[in-house]
């Protein structure tokens, strides 16, 4: 009896936690389910009934909104300078934690704040010497430029994820290494990646959200149509359709599928690697 009683306690006690998991996936998941919705109906849909259901789903809509309103171009030029940036961040960053963690060296604690420092720095503080410096190479209103920025802006979070996992490699992986005649070089590609996978992971996870979804530095540094990434191409067919909720609704759900992709495949990997270093 006193079993089954301390069994119904700790049920009960479980009952504000799950009313409160409910209220706020509600809460946040609410507004992508009735966008995904009305994505698929079209606005004269939408405006006799706001939160009805797609009967009949108009899947020609996300076609339409592909082919005929430049969006392709819009996807295209996100992928290319996200992935891309991110490539470079994940490498750079890499070895900028990993000499950190594994090296002492003179000015090493001054170098490892001024990486650090730019977790402080709010970006709108840094926008006007971006512009200016992107002016003076010849680089404003290009894609290759804005990689660099992101790439630039990016060092120090990626640095922070790593190096705190990097530290805990145990010393006796790289003095066995540099036994077998390992170069520093050949210690970071095939002994402090390998084992570092799950925090490089999840830096690639998190700098590829964060930038697809990146604005500010966008909207100041582009200003051709055809260069225009995700972010701004949202913004200009929202604003071209302001009329048509149904299109822009379908607009929205092109841009957020693909974050909606990786963190359902990859969330559990991410988590997993923001721990793994204490864990350890």
């Amino acid at each position: 009896m006193a079993t089954q009683a301390r069994f119904g306690f700790e049920q009960v006690r479980r009952v504000p936690l799950v009313l409160f998991v409910l209220l706020y996936t509600l809460v946040t998941g609410g507004p992508f389910l009735w966008v995904a919705a009305m994505s698929l109906r079209t606005t004269a849909e939408i405006f006799k009934a706001p939160y009805g259901l797609p009967a009949p789903a108009h899947w020609e809509k996300f076609v339409d909104a592909w082919t005929k309103s430049n969006y392709g171009t819009y996807f295209w030029n996100s992928t290319f300078v996200v992935v891309i940036a991110v490539a470079l961040v994940t490498v750079i960053g890499a070895m900028a934690a990993h000499c950190l963690a594994r090296y002492n060296f003179r000015g090493g604690r001054l170098v490892h704040f001024l990486i650090l420092s730019g977790l402080v720095l709010p970006p709108q503080l840094l926008i006007l010497a971006l512009f200016q410096i992107l002016l003076d190479i010849n680089l404003y209103n290009t894609l290759t430029g804005l990689v660099l920025v992101y790439v630039a802006t990016h060092i120090a979070m990626t640095v922070y994820i790593l190096e705190g996992f990097f530290a805990q490699i145990p010393q006796d992986l790289f003095d066995a290494a540099r036994m077998d005649g390992y170069s520093d070089f050949e210690i970071f590609w095939r002994v402090t990646m390998p084992i570092g996978a799950p925090a490089v992971f999840t830096a690639v996870t998190l700098n590829f959200i964060i930038l697809w979804n990146e604005f500010l530095f966008a909207v100041v540094l582009l200003t051709d149509d055809e260069k225009r990434t995700l972010p701004l191409g949202i913004m200009h067919f929202t604003g071209s359709h302001q009329l048509d909720v149904g299109m822009a609704a379908t607009g929205l759900m092109i841009a957020i599928l693909p974050i909606i992709v990786i963190y359902a495949f990859f969330s559990e990997t991410m988590i997993k690697g923001m721990t793994a270093g204490a864990v350890r």
